[in-house]
């Protein structure tokens, strides 16, 4: 029978392991298909992808019963995204503001569900899933301006720079969102209704759980090294 000590461990090992593998494809959805996306110029690049970061992060909700621990995840999309320093030998500075913009927009949703709850269905998660969005947005304007400003984001530096920012980049955040967390926060609750009977056979469970993690990070590096 195993303690309530071993219980404890087995808990946070899976946590742990959970914020990996969803931090891993975050990082993967950053820098593969934001890559690709940049490169063909699809618009509203930048809000699919953080409507895909908070999806995924809708996933490890539905999974924990901390929220604050969901805080890893976008820290393990940015170490993931760094693997631009030593495959392309840049500085970390490189990739600072769309890194900035996956920690801020992670800090916001963990924020919006201290203060809104994880909702008890689709419509209230659309509406945690849009405070996040734009939440995030402003305070990457309110940031981003102060750390390595790309030229789009300065055209935003003036008094009524901030209302701008929420109205064209904001808005388009706050409905990625409200539609990609929700189906996160699904997908999550069917990953958990299979996780018991997945347990049973830990040697399959954890081999496939560093296979996700492993193949995530080989196809990042190959993506930066293939210049995307």
């Amino acid at each position: 029978m195993q303690t309530s000590d071993g219980t404890q461990r087995a808990r946070v090992w899976d946590t742990f392991l959970m914020i990996l593998i969803l931090g891993s494809l975050w990082g993967l959805f950053e820098v593969v298909l934001g890559g690709a996306m940049r490169q063909a110029k699809v618009p509203y690049a930048s809000a699919a992808l953080v409507g895909l970061g908070l999806g995924t992060m809708g996933i490890g909700l539905a999974l924990v019963r901390r929220p604050a621990s969901l805080l890893g995840i976008p820290v393990v999309a940015v170490l993931c995204k760094q693997l631009v320093v030593p495959i392309l030998h840049v500085s970390v500075l490189c990739k600072a503001n769309s890194c900035l913009a996956v920690l801020l927009e992670g800090a916001a949703l963990v924020g919006a569900v201290a203060l809104l709850g994880r909702g008890r269905g689709d419509l209230q998660r659309m509406a945690v899933g849009a405070a996040a969005g734009f939440a995030g947005a402003g305070l990457f304007w309110a940031v981003g301006r102060h750390v390595a400003p790309c030229a789009y984001l300065l055209s935003f530096n003036s008094p009524a720079g901030l209302l701008r920012f929420l109205v064209v980049e904001g808005l388009l955040w706050a409905a990625f969102s409200a539609i990609l967390f929700p189906l996160g926060y699904r997908a999550g609750e069917l990953v958990g209704s299979y996780l018991p009977a997945a347990r049973t056979r830990p040697a399959l469970f954890y081999g496939i759980a560093a296979v996700v993690i492993a193949g995530c990070w080989v196809a990042s590096a190959l993506a930066i090294a293939a210049g995307l």
